[in-house]
């Protein structure tokens, strides 16, 4: 065998071996063998980094579509006024955020916690009381809730006493339009005196109707009525809290930060990162660990490579010699087999990206399938918050994925490309 040659031009003859060396094996069946061997290994690879794009591409996509969800419901921030509504009175609150460049619209409310019942049924809810034309600006849902002419939204008016319920709430309470709800209030603490004034006190509402977020913990928790009814049953004279919608609601908790700088001890500002704090943090860690435990496959794929290359050595040790004694280096011979195994690990790794975009992009499609074929649900809404899978790729994950994925197997090509030029040729060579 001698060194490969071609025309000026032509990769270098390492890079040539090795690529032959990769594509050999349809003669005998020791060769066949080892191309066995090797095509598991790339297959490992394969499947490691797509299970890694899939997994990742889900979570961000959950991720997202909670935060999408919940950004539907809930205002970039909440700016409640603490100091027995001097702040409000006076205007110094709105005038702070009016000053704020950040904020596109503005919103009073009113918020209570409550039990909605319907007979001896009873569920927990947050209640919060808006005015309907101006919560339009700044919560979606309301706002496609009145663009709509939702019938339900529009009953919202002072002295109504009505309520629209989220529709798992509604639901649950076995509610529809136009059905009373008993609305039960804990006492105040601060008028806690007489037995009178430390019973729970139930107020008569009617179901205007309904509405449907999509996330679950507000479907079945949430409910909206009137801001002056919501202040009449509290004893509040009027609102004493501004909720905001900025122009970029990653930017919450920078404009937070100045507001309550601004305000002072009068005032808690409150930003929608702080909302659902605990579960965001848990999904962050879930994928941060999940990740980890991918990639230790995706490690143990690359190295079943070692194998593939020291069975390799081991049959080409009489090339090798034969290569060492045309003039070939130890370092050329280091570089054909580590060639061949970093095309391995390249092909593994094109391959898994491409079959993993390909499932990420088309989960929506694959899963109902899954669904429908197994008879059960894979993601029951009231454990998750939403009912259909997300995915959303980003690149930011995927090419860290692939430089793993080739990092890991580049390493694993390192020793048996070392053993590879430590073979002596004039013992080979008198051996055979």
């Amino acid at each position: 065998m001698g060194l490969p040659s071609g025309p000026a031009g032509t990769w270098p003859y390492e890079w040539q071996v090795g690529w032959r060396y990769l594509r050999a094996g349809r003669g005998a069946r020791h060769n066949r063998f080892i191309n066995f061997i090797a095509g598991f290994s790339m297959l490992g690879i394969a499947l490691g980094v797509a299970a890694l794009v899939v997994v990742l591409s889900v979570m961000n996509g959950f991720q997202k579509e909670v935060r999408d969800r919940m950004l539907d419901v809930i205002a970039h921030v909440e700016v409640h006024d603490t100091g027995g509504g001097e702040l409000m009175r006076s205007g110094a609150l709105a005038a702070a955020v009016r000053r704020e460049g950040a904020v596109l619209a503005s919103a009073p409310f009113v918020q209570l916690q409550a039990l909605v019942g319907n007979g001896e049924t009873l569920r927990g809810a947050l209640l919060r009381g808006i005015v309907p034309a101006e919560d339009a600006r700044v919560t979606p849902l309301v706002g496609r809730l009145v663009a709509a002419g939702d019938a339900g939204m529009k009953a919202l008016v002072p002295g109504s006493q009505a309520l629209v319920l989220g529709v798992e709430l509604a639901r649950a309470l076995g509610l529809k339009a136009g059905d009373p709800v008993a609305v039960v209030l804990p006492p105040a603490a601060a008028h806690a005196g007489t037995a009178a004034e430390t019973a729970p006190r139930t107020l008569r509402f009617t179901l205007a109707g309904t509405f449907e977020a999509g996330h679950y913990e507000y479907d079945s928790a949430f409910g909206y009525l009137h801001l002056a009814d919501a202040a009449a049953l509290l004893g509040l004279p009027g609102p004493l809290a501004l909720q905001l919608r900025l122009r970029d609601p990653l930017a919450a908790p920078e404009v937070a930060a100045r507001l309550a700088a601004e305000l002072g001890y009068q005032a808690t500002v409150r930003d929608w990162t702080q909302a659902n704090r605990t579960w965001f943090e848990a999904v962050h860690l879930q994928k941060r660990m999940l990740g980890l435990i991918l990639v230790l496959i995706v490690a143990v794929a690359a190295f079943n490579l070692v194998s593939t290359l020291v069975m390799t050595v081991t049959d080409k040790r009489a090339d090798i010699a034969i290569l060492r004694t045309l003039g070939a280096s130890p370092r050329s011979i280091m570089g054909i087999f580590f060639v061949q195994g970093a095309a391995a690990s390249v092909v593994g790794t094109a391959a898994g990206v491409t079959l993993g975009l390909v499932i990420a992009l088309n989960i929506g499609r694959i899963v109902p399938a899954i669904e429908h074929a197994l008879g059960t649900t894979l993601l029951p809404a009231s454990i998750y918050f939403i009912s259909r899978m997300p995915s959303l790729p980003l690149a930011s994950d995927i090419v860290p994925i692939a430089l793993a994925s080739l990092a890991l197997a580049f390493v694993a090509t390192l020793y048996p490309s070392w053993r590879a030029s430590r073979v002596r040729p004039a013992v080979e060579l008198r051996g055979e």
